[in-house]
């Protein structure tokens, strides 16, 4: 089957493209895989998108946005993308619970995974005091320690930003040198709030009943454990675009984030759009990303109608 424009991924961006085209009665297919919502659904109280002055829990925002594009005829189906063909339109797919279908357009919203430690209680605790994210999480611990985990710029912005809410913010680093920029070190070494545990690794999140009470860290230099205390943890190691199901058709960067032409959602293929965190580097905010998903659908939808047109501009 071919549908006028295929949606892959749920997330802010995916979500209000799929809104924005079935208001244009163009009955988009959203195809959603194992995390649908994208990794809001893994946060618990979201206070900094606008319209909701009391806040809103992360799954009933993400529930809230599929409702609103269901409403106006968006189609969803539950799937994951094995393989595509971008050569020529319309573009083929083959998804593991469709099939083989076909997409005259493809909006690409497939986010970018938060890099784990992979240790014990670290996933168990993602919302009870784990975080990946210094500006959706810094409110809730204010007057509270917290620990950065991570040597790169990342870690040493968002530990300098978290102290705008933390009674303390340790960075925690498996190395002894940092990775991140001088520049950027000596912001962090010069912050009176931050304190430092270097060349140690961390092997365990210890909570409780309310939530993260501390990390358990190994001294790499004399093997001995202890626990840190602490009311966060913040995993601050990078992010993985999701974009390896492309098979390289689409242009990325060196990290593997799609490169669109600036201020526009367009890839390097005709037909093929991205928006939210599959393509942005630098602000991984729900606005942005939604924003990015309005941008992503009125190209799309600008393209069909210049697709439309072209073959009775070329007969006249």
């Amino acid at each position: 089957m071919t549908y006028h424009t295929v949606i892959i991924g749920t997330g802010p961006a995916g979500l209000t493209a799929a809104i924005y085209l079935a208001r244009a009665n163009m009955n988009p297919l959203v195809i959603e895989g194992p995390e649908p919502g994208g990794q809001l659904t893994t946060t618990t109280e979201v206070e900094n998108f606008p319209g909701f002055p009391d806040g809103i829990m992360g799954p009933e925002l993400m529930s809230n946005m599929r409702k609103q594009a269901e409403r106006f005829g968006a189609v969803f189906k539950s799937g994951w993308v094995t393989k595509t063909d971008l050569s020529a339109r319309p573009f083929k797919l083959e998804v593991d619970s469709l099939g083989a279908i076909e997409a005259e357009t493809l909006i690409i919203s497939t986010g970018a995974s938060a890099k784990y430690l992979g240790i014990p209680g670290e996933k168990d605790n993602i919302g009870r005091g784990v975080s990946t994210c210094a500006t959706c999480d810094g409110f809730f611990f204010r007057g509270k320690k917290i620990i950065v985990v991570g040597g790169g710029d990342s870690a040493m912005e968002e530990a300098n930003f978290l102290t705008r809410f933390a009674s303390e913010v340790r960075v925690v680093n498996r190395r002894n040198e940092l990775r991140a920029s001088k520049i950027m070190q000596d912001r962090a070494r010069a912050n009176e709030k931050v304190s430092w545990s270097l060349n140690r690794t961390p092997i365990e999140v210890v909570a409780g009943a309310l939530g993260v009470t501390g990390l358990k860290v190994r001294n790499n230099e004399t093997g001995e454990e202890e626990v840190l205390e602490t009311d966060g943890v913040f995993v601050t190691i990078g992010h993985t675009p999701n974009t390896g199901f492309l098979g390289g058709q689409v242009e990325t960067d060196e990290l593997g984030y799609i490169v669109v032409k600036p201020g526009t959602s367009h890839t390097n293929i005709p037909g093929v759009f991205a928006c939210g965190d599959v393509q942005d580097t630098r602000y991984r905010q729900a606005i942005t990303a939604a924003g990015s998903g309005c941008m992503a659908a009125l190209d799309c939808e600008k393209f069909l109608e210049e697709a439309a047109s072209a073959p009775a501009a070329q007969q006249a």
